[in-house]
């Protein structure tokens, strides 16, 4: 029984809750030596804080303690200000929140924690203001300090109590996806017949969700505490290069099902030894960058030369070879980073180091129509428990408009923050037991800390475990938040039972509201949101088109494969969709990257080439904007005579490395957009797309 029993705690799980209670024990000794009023929300701070990464507890920290602070001076500035005025006053309280959710949402790094904090924190200090604004002042500098103490005392205690390193894992989990890269690509390489659509689908939006998770991680790399944090610049580069892989392998395995029984013997014999060369066996005897070597001289030498004669089957030829040849590169910049990072040497090779102080910008995909309308429906709820609140004099409003901002701030980032507030409800209601047993038991019957300590420890060691599991982490969190919140809402000096009663209904009331507005005006489906990002990669796509500027290297793709990583989880809870069925946001990357190359080319053409690209580019950008506007559909018959058109001036113009790159860009969207086109002749392009769209 007792084997059983030590089983089912893991070390990790163990370890996570006893520095949680220790963080929030610190935390909540100074609050009572410093004779602050409602020293749980030092503990509470403590408990939110706290993470099982270190690196990560570090990065919130910072911009927790500096939100904190900022919403302490709106509290200070506003309250004295419109202190005559209630209504005004809660009206402006909600404008803050919603100004800074709507902020905060438009940042996925620590950053954002800054303006959340904000956010709520002017509700936590200025909503009890509200009907004695003579003691906002000492209201908020007392609620500050119980949140920094909390802040402090968990970041202290992750940080030195046997930290749990953020680099480690983040090094484990490049490692798994850079194996599942190779894997795919030698998979990709090696295929015989046409991959399976469905399976193929999901070892892609696989790879951009762990890509995606790997960013959100390195976000906390340079507070960590290993020494992988002096390699952040090399871990980024090395993400920037993988997420290349993505379009990549999918635009190789589709220019092989397009030249599948019409590849010449020498292809498909590099084609082998390329395989080989993923795997890590040599290629002709010699080392792996001997075997790269070897791999681009027999790349180069077997890429066909574009001329005035030159057709799609001899430019999609020249695609897949490029595209191989780019594959190798990349491969070998994983490789080579990796080892940097593993040696920890002080400085990359010169053929590395530009790729570290490459900074792409703009790597997540960002909702600004989502974080404005998350916005309003903070400012709502807020108003609508406002006015219950100054219309009915209730004492304890003030506690349920805090919790309407806190929740509506807390899980706005989600598609639908209905079911994580009602689990809060929930718990909430199942701690109110609890919280009275310690209120109204424990407290009063412990005269010194030790025994406080000791009288908590059952409790929140045991919930501390369940928070540390994945799986248990929301209901035992909410639990645990449940009977810390409903303490910290009472001034322990003078609270007693009907006061605990009021501001637990309080509490519920602000949950519930938050829930009721929630479901009403912001909570949307997976289905909704999944559609909402496959229109703004096309409306992205519809404005690269008509772009008179250089497009910046990397921003579209990191951006497209983030939006494929999050359209991966949307696609499987939706179910059965058949405008989202036929979507395929991979391939929309991929006639991004190809529009972004012949706009980059297009400049340099002198020729009459370049009309050509710019009218193809136009009718492109009208068909994704036609799809960014909801008229879906294929694309219109026209534009298949225009990348015609575009290829035979494209091969008459002088040889140069930019006419190159336009052919191979042209071939590339030629095959995302019309997938199911054979190598015809240009003059029965038209009738080869008529059977494509019936089939």
């Amino acid at each position: 029984m007792k084997t059983s029993a030590l089983k089912l705690v893991s070390l990790n799980e163990a370890l996570f809750s006893v520095k949680a209670f220790a963080a929030a024990m610190a935390a909540l000794y100074i609050a009572f030596s410093m004779g602050l009023p409602r020293p749980f929300w030092a503990m509470a701070t403590a408990y939110i804080v706290s993470g099982p990464l270190s690196g990560a507890v570090r990065s919130k920290a910072v911009f927790r303690v500096a939100g904190t602070a900022l919403g302490c001076a709106g509290a200070i500035a506003l309250v004295p200000a419109l202190a005559d005025s209630p209504e005004l006053l809660t009206l402006a309280l909600g404008l803050w929140v919603a100004v800074c959710l709507f902020i905060s949402l438009l940042d996925r790094t620590p950053r954002s924690y800054l303006f959340m904090l904000a956010g709520y924190t002017i509700g936590l200090i200025g909503f009890p203001a509200v009907t004695d604004p003579s003691t906002i002042f000492d209201t908020g500098l007392a609620r500050v300090e119980e949140i920094l103490i909390g802040i402090l005392c968990a970041t202290v205690v992750h940080s030195v109590v046997f930290p749990q390193s953020v680099g480690p894992a983040l090094l484990g989990r490049l490692d798994a996806t850079l194996r599942d890269a190779e894997r795919w690509t030698r998979e990709a390489l090696s295929r015989e017949t046409a991959p399976e659509g469905a399976a193929n689908a999901q070892e892609r939006q696989k790879l951009a969700r762990d890509i995606t998770e790997l960013r959100v991680m390195a976000t906390h790399l340079p507070y960590d505490t290993s020494d992988v944090r002096w390699m952040t610049r090399a871990v980024r580069a090395m993400q920037d290069r993988m997420a290349y892989l993505l379009p990549l392998t999918a635009g190789i395995e589709d220019r092989l099902d397009a030249l599948r029984g019409q590849l010449p013997a020498e292809v498909s014999a590099l084609l082998a030894d390329l395989d080989r060369w993923v795997g890590g066996d040599p290629v002709g005897g010699d080392d792996e960058e001997g075997g790269a070597d070897r791999l681009r001289a027999e790349i180069a030498r077997l890429s066909p030369v574009i001329g005035a004669d030159t057709g799609w089957k001899e430019a999609t030829l020249l695609n897949l070879l490029t595209r191989l040849r780019s594959l190798v590169d990349i491969h070998q910049d994983c490789r080579d980073l990796r080892a940097h990072i593993r040696d920890s040497k002080s400085s990359l090779p010169e053929r590395l180091d530009p790729l570290t102080r490459r900074r792409s910008r703009d790597v997540f995909h960002l909702d600004a129509g989502m974080a404005l309308w998350s916005g309003f429906a903070a400012l709502l709820g807020i108003a609508v428990v406002c006015a219950f609140w100054i219309g009915t004099g209730w004492s304890s409003g003030s506690a349920a408009a805090m919790m309407t901002a806190v929740f509506c701030c807390f899980f706005a980032s989600l598609d639908d923050p209905a079911p994580g507030i009602r689990l809060f409800l929930v718990f909430t209601l199942l701690s109110v037991p609890l919280a009275a047993f310690y209120l109204l038991v424990v407290l009063p019957s412990f005269d010194s800390f030790p025994m406080l300590v000791l009288g908590l420890a059952p409790t929140f060691l045991l919930l501390g475990v369940f928070v540390a599991r994945p799986a248990t982490m929301g209901k035992a969190m909410a639990l645990l938040m449940g009977v810390v919140g409903s303490l910290s809402l009472l001034d322990l000096g003078t609270g007693d039972f009907a006061s605990f009663l009021n501001s637990n209904v309080a509490q519920v009331v602000g949950i519930a509201t938050a829930l009721l507005v929630t479901q009403l005006c912001r909570s949307v489906g997976a289905a909704w949101s999944a559609r909402r990002l496959l229109r703004a990669g096309w409306s992205e796509i519809a404005a690269m088109t008509a772009a008179r500027s250089g497009i910046p290297v990397g921003s579209f793709e990191n951006r497209m494969l983030d939006r494929v990583g999050l359209l991966s989880s949307r696609l499987a809870l939706a179910g059965p969709q058949q405008d989202l069925a036929a979507a395929d946001a991979v391939n929309d990357l991929r006639v991004g990257l190809n529009v972004a190359e012949l706009q980059r080319a297009r400049r340099a053409l002198g020729g009459p080439a370049a009309p050509h690209v710019a009218r193809l580019l136009g009718a492109v950008g009208q068909h994704f904007r036609g799809l960014s506007s909801r008229r879906l559909g294929t694309p219109p018959a026209e534009v298949l005579p225009m990348m015609d058109a575009a290829l035979s001036n494209l091969s008459a113009e002088p040889r140069s490395a930019e006419r190159d790159r336009a052919v191979i860009a042209l071939a590339g969207l030629r095959r995302a957009l019309f997938p199911h086109l054979t190598f015809a002749a240009p003059e029965s392009s038209s009738e080869s797309l008529r059977e494509s769209v019936t089939a």
